[in-house]
């Protein structure tokens, strides 16, 4: 053969081999570049989107204390940054997944070797920023084909995300997209949520539970399965041992320790203030409405655009509360049950079982599904597995529907909320005993008789003019012409009568004849006027009953009423949200209260000294004796007819509080005063919520007495310097009383 022609075939040989060598080295750079232009599987994102990656956040509601008290949510997640998470979290998830993190520019290629040589038994085949990529960007694949395709994707979004991102937020992202069951998402939630801790303070064993999770969340969670996590939460240690992250010593011991949990269900069922987050939320859907979010041009999300909701609620008060409202209706319940053990309440009132009946959701699904009377009457009367609430926690029994219904008809509720009078912040409120049973609030949403809390705006009237509270009237019946042509006198509650009474023995005994003699001079109408003034926006009749306390009333504007006395005469609109911000942090909006100059400050003053009266020797003195409190504290009760209603609302310098309890139904109810009061059923719970504020010191709650007004009194408090003539004082116009 000539050697022309050999050479010829050498060459190509040559051309040929070097023609294997390069073509797939040619086929990816061809498949990488039609991935990153989007010619073959999905468009890669933008650099906007690169910058504002598309993860839906949980709206947070913050408290005055800056804790987070709940979220509105599709996704349980809240973004941290890096300056935020714990170092034992950052070596955790390095020593897990991805040790040359600081390294590598987006692919591992050392790693990547290592899984394609040894079939992917090795691992280390992903990086965190291509984890970090996937999550942000794709959807799964339908095909192997399309995984392959996907995976060149990741490295081209993975370089890009190194390239714009520092290693440090990086870090933070890809714990912020992460899942880890139990409907958190992110590395914040899942903090609070299996450790009620933020991530900057988790220890390294509570950062190898979280970490171990990211494998298999459920397989790992260590509330369902508490094995796995345990020995998943050792192998994240063993690598922070073998990278050198803890010492063998830390290692032996740590992995020796079992698994501490405090689980917080994050649920708009559970946690602090229920009844006033699901208030919030129906108040925060119709700003959202009314708002445009510019990055996206469309009204905001409550549930996805990480908005911050800041709150007055202050999360120790909020606790308090409700712990005071559960230990004293656990035992006014037991003693309520005990009361009517053998006979029921409804006796008279059968029909108030039918209604209830008509209202659940299983007669209404019924009867929309075209179920018989008959047959709708069967499924009542049969016997059903559920959970019901006890005052001692949830509890599985069988029982049948038509049972449930009697059952919570006799079951207690209240409603109580605490406002700071001068800024009117509320720090408190209950709106019902358990939000997963009872979801009507009765806090605001609920209007109850109000009984004789009612009383001091008739006393205001009176101080208003010019009386003092040592004024004294006869205790005698007092006679109303109604219109009917009939005639109306109300009775005192005691039946007795006779002798004179200074308007503040009157409010403090709550007796009926001084507010009447009160309600002949000034008339109806000035006294609606008065309550206008003071916030009170519910219907009120133009009748002389209202002295007694007929009108049907919230907590919320009571309280809120009361305020103004604490506050020098000037009403403050409780407030319970102060600003919105975006998931970055931009003010969007902030709430000033509407404030009102209702009462004159002297006015203000006066009502409190008549309403310490109350606290000092008449139907809240129980304060003072039973409770031990012995800072200033002016207040009033109230009991309805019948002793359907309890209520007390107290007043501090710094602090108003209201309570009412009482049964759903108002034919449900104890039968006896002494039972029923207010002062038994309402005033212990603002009684063991101030024990509890004052005792915490964190608080600091100002125990000083009500401070004077600017101006002298135009009025003598002290009674025993009174001239009384003939043992009583001739009028609002005679000088001496």
């Amino acid at each position: 053969m000539p050697k022309s022609s050999s050479n010829e075939n050498f060459s190509s040989y040559i051309k040929f081999f070097w023609l294997l060598v390069l073509l797939p080295f040619l086929g990816i750079g061809l498949v990488l570049l039609f991935a990153a232009k989007g010619w073959i599987g999905e468009d890669l994102p933008s650099f906007s989107e690169l910058e504002n990656p598309k993860s839906a956040l949980a709206s947070e509601i913050i408290s005055g204390d800056q804790v987070v008290i709940g979220k509105y949510y599709i996704q349980n997640r809240t973004n941290v940054h890096y300056y935020e998470l714990s170092p034992n979290l950052v070596n955790a998830l390095k020593a897990t997944e991805d040790v040359r993190f600081e390294s590598h520019s987006g692919v591992d290629l050392r790693g990547l070797l290592r899984a394609v040589f040894r079939a992917g038994t090795a691992g280390g085949g992903s990086t965190i920023t291509q984890q970090l990529a996937k999550n942000l960007f794709h959807e799964r694949p339908d095909s192997k084909l399309e995984r392959v395709i996907q995976k060149i994707q990741e490295w081209i979004i993975a370089v890009e995300l190194e390239r714009r991102y520092t290693k440090e937020e990086i870090m933070a992202m890809y714990l912020n997209t992460v899942e880890f069951s139990s409907n958190a998402f992110g590395i914040k939630s899942a903090s609070r949520t299996y450790f009620n801790k933020l991530p900057d303070s988790l220890n390294v064993q509570e950062a190898a539970v979280l970490i171990g999770m990211l494998q298999a969340p459920t397989k790992y969670n260590p509330v369902r399965n508490p094995n796995n996590s345990l020995s998943r939460r050792n192998v994240v240690l063993s690598q922070l041992n073998k990278y050198d992250f803890i010492t063998d010593e830390q290692y032996d011991s740590l992995k020796a320790l079992p698994i501490k949990l405090d689980y917080q269900q994050d649920d708009h069922n559970y946690g602090l203030a229920t009844y006033f987050r699901e208030v919030l939320r129906k108040e925060m859907l119709a700003w959202c409405k009314e708002h445009t979010n510019n990055a996206t041009g469309k009204p905001y999300n409550l549930y996805t655009d990480g908005l911050k909701i800041y709150t007055t609620i202050d999360s120790r008060m909020q606790r308090y509360a409700e712990e005071a409202m559960k230990e004293h209706l656990t035992e006014l319940q037991r003693k309520f049950n005990e009361h009517w053990k053998g006979k029921v309440p409804w006796e008279d009132h059968p029909e108030v079982i039918t209604e209830g009946l008509k209202r659940s959701d299983r007669y209404i699904s019924m009867k929309a599904s075209g179920a018989t009377q008959k047959e709708i009457d069967k499924a009542f009367a049969t016997k059903v597995d559920m959970k019901i609430f006890t005052w001692k926690g949830e509890r599985d029994t069988l029982l049948s529907p038509m049972d449930s219904i009697k059952y919570y008809k006799k079951m207690l509720q209240c409603g109580f909320m605490a406002v700071e009078p001068k800024s009117g912040a509320v720090k408190a409120w209950v709106g019902g005993n358990d939000y997963r049973f009872f979801k009507y609030d009765h806090v605001k949403e609920g209007r109850r008789q109000v009984g004789s809390t009612f009383k001091p705006f008739l006393y205001t009237l009176a101080m208003q003019e010019g009386y003092s509270p040592c004024y004294k009237v006869p205790n005698v019946r007092v006679y109303f012409d109604l219109p009917t042509g009939e005639s109306w006198s109300p009775e005192n509650s005691d039946a007795e009568y006779g002798g004179m009474l200074t308007l503040k023995q009157g409010l403090a005994e709550s007796v009926n004849c001084v507010s009447a003699y009160l309600m002949k001079q000034f008339g109806p109408q000035a006294m609606i006027e008065i309550c206008r003034k003071m916030g009170i926006t519910s219907p009120i009749d133009a009748v002389p009953a209202i002295c007694l306390g007929t009108p049907d009333v919230s907590v919320y504007e009571m309280v809120g009423a009361y305020a103004t006395f604490a506050n020098k005469g000037v009403f403050t609109q409780p407030q319970y949200l102060t600003r919105i911000e975006d998931k970055n942090g931009n003010v969007l909006q902030e709430f000033v209260p509407r404030q009102v100059e209702a009462i004159s400050e002297e006015t203000a003053y006066l009502m409190t000294n008549l309403m310490q009266g109350v606290v000092q020797f008449g139907t809240g003195a129980r304060l003072r004796g039973q409770y031990k409190l012995t800072a200033p504290i002016a207040g009033k009760t109230g009991t309805t007819q019948n002793q359907s209603d309890g209520w007390f609302i107290g007043i501090t310098p710094q602090l108003a509080a209201g309570c009412w309890v009482g049964c759903e139904d108002r034919v449900v109810h104890f039968r006896s005063i002494e039972m029923g009061q207010g002062a038994r059923e309402a005033m212990p719970i603002w009684a063991l919520f101030m024990q509890r504020v004052y005792a915490d010191k964190t608080i600091n709650l100002y125990t000083g007495d009500f401070p004077s007004p600017t101006e002298p009194l135009s009025v003598e408090l002290d009674c025993n310097k009174y001239k009384q003539e003939g043992g009583t004082s001739s009028g609002a116009d005679d000088k001496d009383f």
